[in-house]
């Protein structure tokens, strides 16, 4: 099932004023972030911008939370974050039954956060190995395999670059990145891989 779905179904199940908070909330992150892709990890919805989580929509008992990880690296002057410890770099925003979205303050926040992320990976792939670059430009022509990359976590995808990375021909790197591709595409860690060949 593609993220889309299974954020579809996610928002389905919930409460008539969480469904219409959160079918709002997904049209302002697309309106203000048009290159964003949505992805399903932690059994939540998310969205990320240039390989990087942008922000993460969850669904309480009494509100809607909007998880931005790198918050406290902007700031919101017409959507206020909820109070948390200053040396937390996430910050979030809460909406609760009967309360109106800020849609401007949102979109905002969306934008800030969209613009943050382009500047790390401007500034990370200055530097940035050629292989893991095609790695990712492969995985990003597979739907299945790119959204299961999306789900790993960032260990799981730098165990894979560095095994593709330790080949010591092109040929075999290249290899590898096919091999990952296949082994991606059906949701397998680099351990699990291992484990199951061991199992074999």
């Amino acid at each position: 099932m593609l993220p889309s779905e299974q954020i579809n179904l996610y928002i389905a199940e919930q409460p008539e004023w969480q469904r219409k908070l959160m079918v709002r909330l997904r049209q302002l992150i697309h309106s203000a972030c048009p290159e964003v892709e949505e992805a399903w990890r932690a059994q939540a919805p998310h969205f990320d911008l240039a390989s990087q989580p942008l922000l993460t929509i969850t669904a309480g008992k009494t509100c809607i939370s909007v998880q931005f990880p790198k918050g406290a690296q902007f700031k919101s002057t017409r959507q206020p974050y909820e109070p948390c410890a200053e040396d937390k770099p996430g910050r979030t925003v809460k909406f609760h039954e009967g309360s109106a979205i800020h849609e401007a303050g949102f979109s905002s926040l969306v934008t800030k956060a969209a613009a943050l992320n382009q500047k790390l990976a401007k500034a990370g792939s200055e530097g940035k190995d050629p292989l893991h670059t095609e790695l990712e430009a492969v995985l990003r022509k597979d739907p299945s395999a790119w959204a299961n990359w999306g789900s790993f976590s960032p260990s799981c995808r730098r165990e894979y670059e560095e095994w593709v990375n330790d080949g010591r021909s092109e040929e075999t790197r290249k290899r590898r990145i096919a091999q990952a591709l296949e082994m991606i595409r059906t949701g397998f860690t680099r351990q699990e891989e291992e484990h199951r060949l061991k199992g074999a």
